[in-house]
């Protein structure tokens, strides 16, 4: 259990860098940063797989299948989705409610996996699910505030970017759900195996999107200088950085705990990438949390605590296996 948890705690520390990208590079459009990051994923995983190709051969086409699917919604979907929300919103709101998804795949494996993992009791359930939602309320207090007598062209994006925040929770809430069903009923698999199958995986869509996206923004006449942007060196280093680091070594460090832990215990351990986060944007911003600003992340953890100490009940008279 404690590996597993180790494992998520690294994860969440490698995933938190996803969350710098958008800040660091906010004069490029988040779908380029979404194709670039995942091109450089795809690229890292080609030499991964040759060393992992007894274990790749062994894939079938239906696990190919499962891969691809995992890449389009838990990647590229979810990365676009947040980078346009941090773009629009900044970076506290959406981490905040990227930072639900703990009690929110919890709820979700709670009903769909009880017979696999045991069933969270709900009434133990309801308390951490308030708190969490005060902290965000928290949060979004200062950021609106932060927003007074600004036009409404800005409240309007900070909205949209509360909306497309919204939408890659959806497809993070997804994602480890099937990635766990996956790797729970492939136990003699490797992960790092499958965290490398989801990289070759990612590889074609992600290419397909740049050189989609770099043939639109030239018949449109847009003045972004293709194929790197205005900063190729910051560009083509971040994308490999963020390749290596948060989308092959975060999701290999993923799925060995996800292989170790019930689906709905590791999904609340997604709280360690909102940490990880918040500290990386407030650090960027070169500026201490407001207190409100505290008060919201110390509720959230409080609630994620909560959530964490309840314990599955396993369902008498039930099969095992996925509901």
């Amino acid at each position: 259990m404690w590996i597993g948890v180790a494992f998520a705690l690294a994860a969440g520390m490698l995933w938190g860098l996803v969350f710098i990208g958008p800040l660091l590079l906010p004069e490029y459009p988040a779908a380029l940063q979404s194709f670039g990051r995942y091109l450089a994923f795809g690229l890292v995983a080609i030499p991964l797989g040759w060393l992992d190709r007894a274990e790749l051969v062994r894939l079938t086409r239906a696990d190919w299948v499962e891969a691809l699917k995992l890449a389009i919604v838990g990647n590229l979907l979810y990365y676009l989705c947040l980078a346009s929300a941090i773009q629009r919103a900044g970076g506290p709101l959406p981490t905040m409610i990227i930072g639900t998804l703990p009690v929110v795949i919890a709820v979700s494996a709670n009903r769909r996996n009880r017979h696999r993992d045991g069933q969270l009791p709900w009434r133990r359930l309801m308390p951490s699910m308030l708190i969490i939602g005060t902290g965000i309320a928290c949060v979004n207090y200062i950021e609106l505030a932060a927003l007074a007598g600004r036009s409404a062209l800005d409240l309007e994006r900070y909205a949209s970017g509360a909306l497309l925040a919204l939408c890659a929770v959806v497809c993070w809430t997804w994602y480890p759900l099937r990635n766990a069903d996956w790797l729970r009923d492939h136990p003699e698999r490797k992960p790092r195996a499958w965290a490398t199958a989801q990289g070759l995986a990612t590889l074609p869509l992600a290419l397909a999107g740049y050189l989609s996206l770099w043939g639109w923004l030239s018949a449109s006449g847009d003045p972004l200088p293709m194929p790197f942007g205005p900063r190729p060196e910051t560009f083509v280093g971040l994308m490999v950085t963020i390749g290596l680091l948060a989308s092959w070594l975060g999701t290999l460090c993923w799925n060995e705990a996800s292989q170790r832990l019930p689906t709905a215990f590791v999904g609340q351990l997604i709280v360690f990438e909102t940490l990880a986060a918040l500290a990386y944007a407030f650090i960027l911003r070169g500026q201490w949390p407001a207190p409100m600003t505290l008060l919201g992340i110390g509720l959230l953890v409080a609630g994620v605590l909560w959530a964490v100490r309840v314990k599955p009940v396993r369902i008498a008279g039930t099969p095992t296996g996925r509901s």
